[in-house]
């Protein structure tokens, strides 16, 4: 059974006014981080990079025996998903979508990923909220209410799949997903969620990438 991991690094980092996924951090690109994690998962068997059209050159630099292809990215993250898995080859019957800016990512959280998908055919990795959570008015003046936190998770990835069902799911998905849970969600598609580790954060602003700094400087 093949296992394919897509890695998304073609956003803009609208925060920190550039693309963020090759920003050096800890002696490397950022997207370095989580090509480095799947090539050493014995899961994974081939992976996909998908990024921009001006980080075509960066990319092709980057070392892995198991980078399969380049795809470019699409105008919102699920058309540069799906560009990803236009390139999936037959083979391919587990799937694992990635967030390039995501560079603290294991291997055992990519293996725990792998066996949900296998087991119930769609997985994220998340965390438990710890924080109390509000929600706000419109302009973020005024409390509305307070949530039960203790059925609220943050979802991280790698999401992983079925690969037939999440092709079934892009195909019937209309509108704008967040990401590819909300496809499968959006399709009717059960989804299970599985713990992954709170040190798996999603590099947004420079506060992110001075913790993931110290974080990955440990690895190196």
């Amino acid at each position: 059974m093949k296992t394919i991991a897509i890695i998304v690094a073609g956003g803009m980092g609208r925060r920190m006014g550039k693309d963020k996924q090759f920003l050096p951090i800890a002696g490397k690109p950022m997207v370095a981080w989580s090509l480095a994690a799947f090539e050493r998962s014995k899961e994974v068997d081939g992976i996909i990079l998908v990024v921009a059209k001006n980080n075509i050159a960066k990319a092709e630099k980057l070392k892995s025996k198991k980078l399969l292809a380049i795809a470019l990215s699409g105008a919102e993250r699920q058309d540069s998903v799906h560009n990803g898995l236009a390139l999936l080859p037959r083979s391919a019957k587990i799937v694992l979508v990635h967030d390039g800016a995501r560079p603290a990512i294991d291997i055992d959280t990519i293996a725990a990923a792998i066996r949900a998908a296998k087991q119930h055919g769609a997985a994220v990795v998340g965390v438990p909220v710890k924080d109390t959570v509000k929600r706000v008015t419109g302009d973020g003046k005024r409390i509305k209410e307070t949530l039960d936190r203790s059925t609220l998770w943050l979802a991280q990835t790698p999401q992983a799949f079925k690969t037939s069902l999440l092709l079934k799911a892009y195909a019937k998905i209309k509108g704008s997903c967040t990401d590819d849970a909300m496809v499968m969600e959006a399709a009717g598609f059960p989804v299970v969620m599985v713990m992954g580790s709170y040190k798996n954060i999603k590099a947004t602003t420079p506060e992110d990438l001075e913790y993931l700094e110290r974080v990955l400087a440990k690895r190196s």
